[in-house]
């Protein structure tokens, strides 16, 4: 019989939705500034494939996934060439598809902050003679300080909970890649409803607790 608690399957969660979290950081931030300040013609095509994952289902992201980090694919292909081996069934290649996965829920909440505050106050540091690097990380970067938070409680949580990606591209490996969601499947697979219960339901107060603390940070009055 499977162990009601895995303490392996908590910490590789822990790892992976913290490691894409950072990930998604690095990428997502610049994104959306990009998204928030352009005026290419890019930035409609661009805006839409960051928020693929919203509508597209795991699997079909996964398969295609699957396909690109594969031994014949082009990133595949590279990986090896680089001696990295290829990406699916390795806990690198589960970071890299749950940022992928999760991007949107990053690169949204902190474009939309950074569209929140307009240029009015960027203006007003460059004509205090601040570079764009120092606007960006004195200016833009603090004002965005809410839809950063949120956005790294939506990213963090997004990937604790994800299941049909991580199963696809990491498979069911102890240790490896078994990660909570892939924990409570076995067990319902398994006919082992007690423990899928406890696993669900700390994942169910988990998630309240996460959406209720951004739902209380959203609702307290800002600072002017």
């Amino acid at each position: 019989m499977l162990e009601i608690f895995s303490a392996s399957s908590v910490w590789l969660t822990l790892r992976l939705a913290s490691a894409t979290l950072i990930l998604l950081l690095a990428i997502g931030t610049p994104l959306a500034w990009w998204l928030a300040t352009t005026r290419s013609r890019l930035k409609g095509p661009i805006g839409a494939v960051v928020a693929l994952p919203l509508v597209l289902p795991p699997t079909v992201l996964g398969f295609y996934l699957l396909i690109l980090f594969g031994s014949e694919g082009p990133l595949g292909r590279l990986t090896q060439a680089l001696g990295l081996g290829i990406l699916p069934f390795t806990f690198s290649g589960l970071v890299l598809a749950s940022a992928l996965y999760s991007l949107p829920f990053v690169v949204q909440p902190i474009q939309n902050a950074f569209e929140a505050f307009g240029a009015r106050p960027l203006e007003v540091a460059a004509t205090l003679r601040a570079g764009p690097w120092d606007r960006f990380f004195t200016v833009a970067l603090p004002l965005a300080r809410p839809g950063i938070i949120t956005a790294c409680v939506l990213g963090f949580a997004h990937t604790v909970g994800e299941f049909g990606l991580v199963l696809m591209i990491g498979g069911n490996i102890p240790g490896k890649t078994r990660v909570l969601s892939v924990d409570i499947y076995d067990h319902v697979e398994a006919l082992e409803y007690v423990e899928a219960h406890w696993l669900a339901a700390g994942m169910l107060i988990f998630s309240f607790i996460v959406l209720l603390l951004l739902h209380s940070f959203n609702a307290r009055p800002r600072a002017c």
